[in-house]
Parts: C-alpha cells; structure tokens; sequence
C-alpha cells in the first residue's frame, strides 16, 4: 500500500529569521568567513581596522594590542573615542547601534568627504560581529570628558552603558573580549597572526605605532614605518639586488561604470628588482588583499607590457622568440601596492580581493608610463633588469623542454627488465627486502649476478664514466643515459631544487621500488672515483634519499690472507695485521682483486650476504661540508684529484659514518 507523504510540517509557518546575536553565533562564516580559526582571526581584524581608520584620520598615532594568556585579545586606540552617547536622529543609543546593530556605522557617507574617507571598515558589520561572537565584551570610552562603560556576554549587553566624568584628557577606546568556543571551532590564535597583522598595518599606514604585547612570554613588539612601504622595500632589498628601490605615488578619482558615482582614488607603489627576494603584496584601505584582484591584475599587464615593448625596441629577443611573460618578471620583483579608495567592491567581507574596474585601469596607465620614464632614465638599470627577465624567460623554458623530456623517458610502461640495459631484477615484489646494487662496469655486474641472492637483490651496471652532476646543468645531466636508466630504476623521480627550474620536480618517495640502494665499486683509485660521481648523482637529484638512510656503500676487502683452507679478509691495515698477528703457521697475503675477477662465493660472503658483509651508510650530517668534499673531489684540477685520491681516498668515508 502507498504512503502518502506528511507535507504539513512545511508551511507559511516554517520560515523563519535569526535574530538579534543568533544571526552570527549560529552563522559565524557567513561574516567571517568561517568557524574556525581563520575566522576568529578575522574578529579580531575587525576591531582592529577601527583603530586603524582613527589613526589615519589624524586621531592617535598609537595603537596597543594585548594577547592574554586566556586568548583574550585587547585592543587600545587614542582616537576620538566611539560616539555612545543618545543619538536625536535614531532614537537610540549609539552603543546599541554599534555594538548591537548590523550595518550600522559611521562609514557610509564616505564618498561624500563626511567621515573616513578611506576606510578600513565599510559596512557596519565589525564591532557588532566579533561582540556577538563572543563569550564576553568589555568597552571603555574616553570622550567628551566622560568615561563611558559597557560589558556583554554572549551577545547581550549586561547593566546598560555607564557614564561618568573624568579629568583625564586623553581620548579613546579600549576593547577586550574573548572570542567565544560555543561560536568558532578554534580560537588559540597563535603569536605569528598579531605580530604579522601589526607589521602589515605598519608598513602601510606611514608614521602609526602598533605595540603588541604577548602576556604568555611577556615580550613587547613595536612595529613603526617612518616612510611606510618605501622603507619595507628597501628592508627586504638585499644585496643581491640589481636595481635602486623605486617609488610612485598618485591622487585621482573615476568610476567603474558610467552610471556608477565617482569616488576617490588614490595609490603608492614601491618595487625594486632582486635575484634573492621576490615578493608581491597589496593591500586596500589597509586590507592584505591576499588574492590580488584589481592591483594584481594591473602590475602584471603594465609590467609585461612595459618590459616587452623595450625588450622590442632594444633588439634583444632572438628570432622566432616567445614575449616574456608575467612569471619571468615575477621571479626577480619585490614590490608592493598600497591604494586606498572612498568606493571599494571587495569579493566578500574577509576583504581578500578587490573588483573595482576603475582601480584596475587607473593603476594600469599610471605605471606603465612610470615604467617606461624610468626604464629611459635609467638605462643601466633598466638592461640589467631586462636581461635578467630574459634570463629567467630562457630558463622556464628550458626547464619546461626538460620537464617534457624527462616525463617521456621516465614515465609511461615502465618494464625495466627490458627498457633499462643489463638491469638485472630481482623477484620479490615486497620493497622493504629489495636491494639494489650499483656496480662498476661488466665484469662486475657478472661476479655479482652469480653471488647475489636474486629473490631479493637486483644489479644494475654503471657502464663507462658517469657524469659529474655538480658541475653540469640539468639540460646536460638528463642527456646521459647511464643518468636516466639509474632513475629509472629508482623510480621515485627527481628533486629540483633551483629557482627557475622547479617544474621539473617529480620527486615521490613513495614511488621508491628499494629499500636499500647500494654502490658497490672496487677499493681502488677508479673505484672511489666513481663512487663518488655516483653519490654526487645521487646528492644533487634525489638528496631525500640520502636523508632517509636508503643510500650505502658495499665495503670491498683490501686483502685476502689464506692460511691452510682457512681464508680472512681484511678491509683495512689494521684488520690485516690484527688477522695475520693470530695465525699460527704460515700464511699467504694477497691484494683482493677488481670485483669483476672474484668468485661468486667469496662476493656472497664479503659484499652481498647481509650477514656477514659491511655496508657503509651514507649520512650527509653537515650538507655544506659534504658538498665542499665533492667539490674538492670533483673540481677542475684533474691531476690534483687523482693525487688526492691515490693519497687520501679512503679518507672519502669521512663524509659517511658506518652503521
């Protein structure tokens, strides 16, 4: 039988509204963007960006903010004090209408010249929010010659607004509040928030002091910016800068549509170009525009636009050659953007973005015109810059035509047994018993392959020199066969760590098919030679492996004593005399051979059986000496690095401790 559905219980009745504190401790993303902590993050923002429009208007260049043991957040202006008193107009209180009152403020009429030009806090949502997100409020005004004082809990004002007379002449706010756990899932806001929001604030509002204090460490931090972002430019301008900190400022005004009001605008800019440094930062009003919108869109066109028309006009693109594009800029440019404007179109209220079209444009114009004077004015700079963008230009592109060729030759069906020459597998497929070996050349890719144990170790020979990876370029070191077939069998890509190179990356350690890579070469002067280059290969692509202790070296023994049908082997001088010092009889001392001439039995027993052989783990504990080593090893002096290593090779195992 068919039930018939109940649609009763949805009726006229059933649509309701959130009021009064609901509308935000039950909604808390709605305004702020969410309930965790980057929302609680932005409540805080929030009362903050009131001072900030205070100071900017002229009233207090101080701004104090308190981080409390208990995640209580305080914040103190001496601006001109929030107006709380009866307002005639509203027949209200203004402290209903600020603290209780969506879109409520003194900000609107802003494009008229009335109050906060270039706000922070445009639509009346701040105060009231982050008060009904929280699980207490405390407000003290100073104005007027009245000290005016209000407490909330959970939303609700507690014993109305207290109001008395006071001598003290300094005018003011003082807020603090404790972002409520029954609102957001998370409100431990760390020390890093404060301390970048405040450096941020300083850098783009000129001449205001922003003090925090950290109860939880009691350490006090100022941040102050005499000549706001010109003097961050020229903080983060090192000395691997190649041109001089450049500074633009503008007033305007326009409109995004034609039947759109006008509103002001104006902009600072701030840019110097770096090989050490690259940064791009805007902000509104204030606001850290984290995603851009507007000003970003305007500094990419006007830069390529500028740079690519004297690129032309100076001849130096090649024939046939693509234009720079914004990401070749990038990479050498420190810059940030710092507008204000009586009109904004942010894409939400976290204010992450700006929409304005006028901006866009306005910006656009104005900087490509700077551009291009200065590029004229300063012709030295301006062809280093240009020729640095090219340089950077030429190497994505390389990069990309390598990244394109490596994916070829390391992905796709990979059957290695038959894509990789004289690699011999192993059988097991479970990676954590797997063993590679990488041996010295044929021969010994023979005496290995009988004296394995090939359910669990594979062989791959190093046919010829290999490369030295330290010294060539990429282009160079991915044309080397030996170089691909080795990661190939790796399988876990490689790391590329360079600036301009990055999109070569293919590195995954869980692609890795060894548990344990092993080299294992003669102990001779050929033999630390190549085990060198071949740890030098592994150092440069894959370093993570040598991190995580899967690289080794197969000891090899210096000697075989033999006496009667007992046969040692001695790995060191004082192994052969501590051996020879307990034989009773005669004995015969003999110069282990190459690996390629030792029997199968004897390579089990000294090199491959993990009983009884000695591996060597390879531990880069201080990199920056590792990589001196191999300079030394691998540099340009031929003669002295065959010297070096006939003398002092065995000395190369400084760089590894034995496990």
């Amino acid at each position: 039988m068919a039930v018939k559905k109940d649609t009763s219980s949805y009726n006229n009745e059933s649509i309701t509204s959130l009021k009064g504190a609901d509308r935000v401790r039950l909604r808390p993303s709605v305004i702020f963007g969410s309930d965790g902590l980057e929302g609680c993050e932005h409540s805080v923002f929030e009362i903050l960006s009131n001072s900030i429009d205070e100071a900017r208007e002229g009233y207090g260049k101080k701004i104090e903010v308190t981080r409390y043991k208990d995640k209580s957040v305080s914040v103190k202006d001496f601006g001109r004090g929030i107006p709380v008193d009866f307002n005639k107009n509203e027949e209200r209180f203004n402290w209903e209408l600020v603290f209780c009152e969506l879109y409520a403020g003194g900000k609107y009429s802003n494009n008229t010249g009335e109050n906060y030009e270039y706000s922070l806090g445009l639509n009346g949502l701040g105060t009231c929010a982050t008060q009904y997100s929280s699980e207490y409020m405390d407000a003290i005004i100073y104005r007027d010659g009245f000290k005016y004082s209000l407490h909330f809990e959970k939303g609700e004002n507690v014993g109305g607004l207290t109001k008395e007379e006071t001598t003290l002449r300094s005018t003011g706010t003082f807020i603090k509040w404790r972002p409520d756990m029954e609102v957001f899932t998370d409100i431990s806001i760390p020390l890093s928030y404060f301390q970048d929001v405040m450096k941020k604030q300083a850098i783009v509002n000129k001449g205001i002091s922003f003090i925090l204090y950290d109860e939880e460490t009691k350490e006090s931090f100022t941040y102050l910016y005499e000549n706001g972002i010109r003097d961050y430019i020229v903080e983060l301008n090192d000395e691997k800068a190649f041109s001089s900190v450049q500074y633009f400022e503008n007033e305007t005004s326009g409109r995004d549509r034609e039947d759109k009001p006008e509103y002001k605008l104006k902009f600072q800019i701030a840019f110097a170009f770096n090989n050490d440094v690259n940064s791009l930062q805007y902000y509104h009003n204030s606001s850290f525009l984290e995603y851009g919108g507007s000003p970003d869109k305007a500094v990419k066109s006007s830069f390529v636009s500028a740079i690519d028309k004297y690129i032309k006009n100076s001849n130096l693109y090649k024939k046939d050659e693509k234009k720079i594009t914004f990401n070749d800029v990038e990479d050498s440019l420190v810059l940030i953007i710092n507008s204000f404007s009586t009109i904004t179109s942010y894409e939400n209220q976290t204010k992450k973005s700006i929409t304005n079209k006028f901006i866009q444009e306005a910006i656009t114009d104005f900087l490509k015109e700077k551009l291009e004077i200065y590029f004229v004015e300063n012709k030295l700079e301006a062809d280093k810059i240009v020729n640095q963008i090219l340089a950077n230009k030429r190497s994505r592109e390389t990069a990309e035509k390598t990244r394109v060729s490596i994916r070829e030759k390391l992905t796709g069906k990979m059957d290695m047994n038959n894509r990789v020459e004289k690699f011999v597998n192993c059988r097991t497929k479970d990676v954590s018993r797997r063993e590679l070996y990488i041996v010295e050349g044929d021969s010994a890719m023979g005496a290995c392959k009988l004296g394995r144990d090939a359910e669990f170790q594979a062989i791959i020979p190093v046919r010829g020199k290999i490369l030295n990876c330290l010294k060539a370029d990429y282009d160079r070191v991915f044309k080397s066969d030996i170089i691909i077939d080795l990661l190939k069998v790796l399988g876990c890509g490689v790391e590329i760590k360079s600036k301009h190179n990055s999109q070569i990356n293919s590195f995954d350690l869980s692609q890795l098919r060894w548990d344990k890579i092993i080299i294992c070469t003669d102990a001779d002067v050929d033999g630390y030679q190549i085990r060198t280059l071949i740890l030098t290969m592994l150092y440069r692509l894959v370093p993570t492996l040598i991190e995580q202790k899967k690289v080794y070296i197969a000891e090899s023994p210096l000697y075989e004593i033999t006496s009667g049908k007992n046969t040692y082997f001695a790995y060191t001088e004082k192994e052969k005399t501590e051996i020879t010092a307990g034989i009773k009889g005669k004995y015969t001392i003999q110069r282990s051979k190459g690996l390629g001439e030792n029997q199968p039995e004897m390579m089990w027993e000294t090199t491959m059986n993990p009983k009884t052989r000695r591996l060597i783990l390879v531990l880069p504990e201080d990199v920056e000496k590792t990589k001196e080593k191999f300079e030394l090893l691998l540099g340009d002096n031929l003669k002295g690095r065959k010297e070096f290593i006939e003398e002092e090779g065995y000395k190369f195992l400084d760089l590894i401790d034995i496990s």
